[in-house]
């Protein structure tokens, strides 16, 4: 194949990756936003370089004509979650979208790889627009722990240095590192309720505080300088109390004044 063809067969894959990260982020950015705990921990994505395409060809014995069908992973998402519990709420997620259609499932959890490799992985249809129209294509997504990334990320490199032959001594290190991920995975799943509820609760506090500082900084234009001074003031002093229920009544307060104040502004405009 040419390389200008290469380049064309790839496009719209770089588009999809972008895409679909820009829409997973929204994801963990909504809730966020609503003070809700976030299934996902992290995104990130690629796409599969014509090398890598080449070589999993080569070793699959897969024709050019095939090339789309069967590589499957030429757009991939890699989905980080915190805890095992996240990475079936997130496949849940992705099956309820109407923007995706998941067309295989390889559960690499219930049936760990004899590495030790352990992952959920869907091969889902997107669509993306070009130029030449509406392009229906297949994109990996893996989705992980953080503890399952780091195990991976090491096996893949361990592949990388020992060309795909690694020594026995070797893989025994890496079964009983998967093992003990798997373990971990475990117990920290018996304080997800507690860890989560943190999360939560510091999420809140930045929202209150991004929100407070913003109304602050509204009142300075519109109320007495020396007024909103100690009303910073006050800020800074519940905010060192790391008390969460005084930050919230102290928001609640300020929304009250900052309503006046433009209640006040308005009708001065009138006369």
């Amino acid at each position: 194949m040419e390389i200008q063809l290469w380049k064309e067969l790839l496009d719209p894959y770089e588009q999809a990756v972008s895409e679909l990260l820009t829409k997973f982020r929204n994801v963990k950015e909504e809730h966020e936003k609503r003070n809700l705990y976030s299934p996902i921990e992290s995104v990130s994505g690629r796409t599969k370089t014509v090398a890598s395409i080449l070589e999993k060809m080569q070793r699959k014995n897969i024709p050019f004509e095939s090339l789309e069908e069967e590589v499957e992973d030429i757009a991939g998402i890699r989905i980080i979650c915190q805890f095992q519990e996240d990475i079936d709420t997130v496949s849940q997620m992705i099956g309820k979208r109407s923007d995706m259609e998941i067309r295989s499932r390889k559960d690499y959890l219930t049936n760990q790889k004899k590495s030790g490799y352990r992952s959920l992985h869907l091969i889902v249809w997107y669509t993306v627009e070009t130029l030449n129209g509406p392009k229906r294509i297949q994109a990996e997504i893996q989705i992980r722990t953080m503890a399952m990334n780091f195990w991976a990320t090491t096996e893949h490199s361990l592949q990388y240095k020992y060309k795909g032959d690694i020594p026995e001594h070797v893989r025994e290190k890496l079964m009983r590192a998967s093992d003990a991920i798997e373990m971990l995975d475990e117990e920290m799943s018996l304080v997800r309720s507690e860890i989560m509820d943190a999360q939560i609760d510091s999420q809140i506090e930045t929202n209150l505080v991004k929100d407070i500082l913003r109304c602050i900084e509204n009142l300075y234009r519109l109320d007495n300088k020396r007024e909103v001074v100690k009303i910073q003031n006050e800020f800074y002093r519940i905010f060192s109390t790391h008390n969460l229920e005084e930050l919230k009544r102290f928001h609640r307060q300020l929304a009250i004044i900052a309503e006046g104040s433009r209640a006040q502004s308005v009708d001065s405009g009138k006369d």
